[in-house]
C-alpha cells in the first residue's frame, strides 16, 4: 500500500474542512482531462457526467454505495478550477473544489472539501484519499478497484489526528 498523505482538516463550528494536496508527474492537461472527462471520472470516481461551465449540471454516479451526486459547477476556470458539491439533490452543500497548477516537472493539485462537522469526517476524508490513489493510478494508465485497504489505514489514521481514538 502507499504511503498515507494525509490532509489538513479545520473545524470552525459546525463545518469541517480538508485540504488535500498531490503532485503528479503528468502536466496539467492530463489531469484536468482526468478531473472533467466522462470516461477518465469513471474509472476512478464514479461513472457521470460534469458539463464544464459555471452552472452546469454534474451527475455523478457511485454505484452500489447507492450515492448520486446531482450538484451544479459553483466555481469554474478552465484548465485550473472546478467546484461542485459532494451530494445529492436537496442534501446539505458539501464543496469539492479542485485546483490544478502546473509545478516543475508536473502538475500539483489541491482539492479542499467541506462538509458539516457532524458527520463522519474521518470517513469522508479517507474516502477521498482512496479516489486519490485511483486517480494517480489512472494517470499511469492503470485501473484500479476502490483501495479497501488504503481507505481502513486512512480512515484510523484521520481518526488518530482527530484526537477521536488515541494512538
Amino acid at each position: 500500500m502507499a504511503d498515507l498523505k494525509l490532509g489538513e482538516i479545520s473545524i470552525c463550528g459546525d463545518e469541517a474542512e480538508a485540504i488535500f494536496g498531490r503532485t503528479f508527474d503528468h502536466p496539467p492537461q492530463a489531469v484536468w482531462a482526468a478531473l472533467t472527462q466522462s470516461d477518465l471520472l469513471a474509472q476512478w470516481l464514479a461513472p457521470g457526467k460534469i458539463e464544464l461551465f459555471l452552472g452546469g449540471h454534474v451527475n455523478l454516479d457511485f454505484g452500489d454505495s447507492g450515492i448520486v451526486i446531482y450538484s451544479q459547477v459553483s466555481a469554474y476556470s478552465p484548465g485550473r478550477l472546478l467546484e461542485y458539491s459532494w451530494s445529492g439533490s436537496g442534501d446539505t452543500l458539501r464543496p469539492l473544489r479542485w485546483e490544478v497548477a502546473a509545478v516543475e516537472g508536473g502538475t500539483h493539485l489541491s482539492l479542499t472539501l467541506t462538509m458539516p462537522a457532524s458527520e463522519d469526517v474521518a470517513r469522508s476524508c479517507a474516502g477521498w484519499e482512496a479516489h486519490l490513489e485511483m486517480l494517480a493510478a489512472t494517470l499511469e494508465g492503470v485501473s484500479i478497484k476502490f483501495p479497501f485497504e488504503h481507505f481502513k489505514a486512512a480512515r484510523e489514521a484521520y481518526r488518530v489526528k482527530m484526537g477521536l481514538v488515541v494512538a
